[in-house]
């Protein structure tokens, strides 16, 4: 899952260097934080948050079949 995140953002942004994905375990639910360099935060998100919301239906919809809630954070 961490990869199918790297590959998706990496190929939208302009430092993808700058983009990591760490991966935690809370309650039953998986949650991966994506952070990417500040500048391209805006090609991440898009207008009114379309990329982004685009970006976590792909993940949600890849791991549905781990019967586990996914949950996708963008931060800096």
């Amino acid at each position: 899952m961490k990869a199918l995140i790297e590959t998706i953002v990496s190929a939208l942004v302009d430092y993808p260097e700058d983009v990591h994905v760490t991966e935690r375990d809370d309650d039953g639910r998986t949650v991966y934080s994506l952070s990417v360099n500040k500048e391209d935060m805006g090609k991440v998100i898009g207008k009114q948050g379309r990329i982004a919301k685009a970006i976590r239906t792909v993940v949600y919809a890849a791991g549905s079949s781990q019967h586990k809630k996914i949950y996708l954070e963008i931060s800096e």
